[in-house]
């Protein structure tokens, strides 16, 4: 056997090492893996229709975490914890406006964006002309949105879904697919677009990957992070927007289950905490695998704080592997 061929046959299992190893393969895999054990545990988990529940819910959670993603990918440990009061916000405000007529749909989608815009711009401008931590910034946001719903609502139920909505996120659209996963693959190729094709794109990556770089080669650092904070705070309220039409009426408190879920679906992907690296493609996988074991973890029982505590130990064990890109990096 020649060298260059003993070589050859090195490298093969290495390559294939390295391809099993990326995140979203991994995501693939798992997504497998637990679709075969939930029809062990209950069968007909893995049947289509239940498979298309599935993907229903997760472009919901999947539009959540594309603007997670974004804020995330543009470094300064940028998490956004307001999306689920954001979540909840836009799905009142757009049962209200619509209020189960068809004709109101439009007005209360824009209704919906204006509104999670503004309170992106809020973050944003938090964040970069008060230097208020991401974290915190967020977080004190959620807290007044919180307030703000319990005011306007209480807790009751509020506003009803058009039935033309209704039917677009529930039922065959095109292909036997509801429109909700077609709006959510278009969402899939405009990220794709975004942060590999454009300057904006780029310059997410270069801020995230060092800011100060960034702005040393003239890069609006402040500017491109409002503006992520306000695509973030968007694409929550699309999301509560289309969960509006998923459950026919909204709570205030509605948003609050994809708050902590859309971080842990961009880690999984293979965006770290640090930023600067990653794209939507693996968090789209990441959204399904969560939905697919949050579905395991009801079909055996159990209760929402124990779904929480095992998301929450996802995302410590997670942040082990993939949270340390800075130090990495560096």
């Amino acid at each position: 056997m020649s060298t260059e061929t003993a070589v050859s046959t090195i490298k093969a299992p290495s390559r294939a090492i390295e391809f099993l190893k990326r995140p979203l393969v991994v995501a693939l895999i798992l997504i497998v893996v637990l679709l075969a054990l939930g029809e062990a545990l209950s069968p007909g988990f893995a049947s289509p229709m239940q498979i298309l529940r599935l993907l229903i819910v997760a472009s919901v959670m999947g539009i959540v975490a594309a603007g997670q993603n974004l804020v995330i990918l543009g470094g300064r440990e940028g998490i956004d914890l307001s999306v689920g009061g954001i979540v909840s916000l836009a799905a009142i405000v757009a049962g209200n406006v619509m209020n189960g007529a068809d004709g109101g749909i439009l007005p209360a989608l824009l209704a919906c964006i204006a509104v999670g815009a503004l309170f992106g711009l809020f973050n944003g401008l938090g964040i970069t002309l008060l230097r208020i931590p991401p974290l915190v910034m967020t977080l004190g946001m959620l807290g007044v949105l919180q307030g703000l719903l319990v005011v306007i609502r209480n807790g009751l139920p509020s506003g009803r879904a058009a039935p033309a909505l209704s039917s677009f996120v529930t039922q065959p659209f095109l292909l036997g697919l509801p429109g909700i996963i077609w709006l959510w693959i278009a969402i899939g190729l405009f990220m794709a677009f975004l942060l590999k094709r454009t300057v904006f794109g780029y310059r997410i990556y270069a801020i995230g990957s060092n800011e100060q770089a960034a702005y040393m080669a003239g890069v609006p650092v402040k500017t491109i992070r409002v503006g992520l904070f306000m695509l973030s705070g968007m694409f929550a309220a699309l999301a509560g927007f289309c969960l509006l039409g998923y459950s026919g009426s909204s709570f205030s408190n509605v948003g609050e289950q994809y708050m902590l879920p859309s971080i842990i679906a961009v880690v999984l992907g293979g965006t770290p905490l640090a930023g600067g690296k990653g794209d939507y493609t693996g968090t789209m996988a990441g959204a399904v695998l969560l939905v697919v074991l949050q579905s395991i973890l009801t079909t055996i029982h159990i209760d929402e704080s124990g779904r929480q505590m095992v998301f929450g130990a996802t995302l410590l064990v997670l942040m082990l592997f993939y949270g340390r890109g800075r130090a990495m990096r560096g």
